[in-house]
């Protein structure tokens, strides 16, 4: 599946020694270090997703225009034009959300809230856009020659990758008050 242009692999090390002069930071800290970097991780996702998904909303939007059925182009169906303008206006909420954590950030500000609910964010607009235009597209649309079909394919790891939706969801519920104690 997804992120062809991608190497991923399981990385294994055993019976690795480090010298000390080679640690970075504190010795055992490396997992807050990687806590804390997550949330620039996370606002780099909601970052990395602006481009392309206002790409595939435009390429989507010209395709319908020329794209006839019926007689007439495929925008002239009301729900097809209310839909992509729906996906534009969540696009936009998506990037003033951004702007918003990365003034935070900048400023020193926790971000881990926004950041978490960035990231949830954008993997779930990610498949939403990428699902509804590939539909627009129809079958040439689940062909490996469109844009459309390799986003599709490939944003799908942002659900996943630097925390999966549940763990958003989770952290969001741990820092509003509301999850369950165990």
């Amino acid at each position: 599946m997804g992120m062809h242009a991608s190497d991923t692999t399981i990385l294994t090390f055993e019976d690795v020694r480090i010298p000390a002069e080679n640690i970075v930071g504190q010795e055992g800290m490396g997992f807050a270090y990687q806590m804390m970097q997550f949330q620039e991780e996370r606002l780099a996702a909601a970052a990395g997703s602006l481009v392309p998904l206002s790409t595939v909303l435009e390429e989507t939007i010209n395709y319908t225009k020329q794209r006839k059925a019926f007689g007439q182009p495929l925008i002239n169906n009301q729900y097809m034009a209310y839909r992509l303008a729906e996906l534009n206006t969540e696009l936009e909420l998506l990037r003033a959300a951004l702007y918003q954590a990365v003034d935070q950030m900048v400023a020193g500000e926790d971000v881990t809230l926004l950041a978490s609910m960035l990231k949830l964010k954008t993997g779930r607009l990610a498949r939403e856009i990428t699902d509804s235009c590939l539909q627009f597209w129809g079958g040439m649309g689940f062909t490996n020659e469109v844009l459309v079909s390799k986003l599709y394919r490939d944003l799908r790891l942002w659900s996943i990758g630097g925390g999966a939706d549940e763990v958003m969801l989770g952290i969001i519920c741990k820092i509003d008050g509301y999850t369950a104690k165990s």
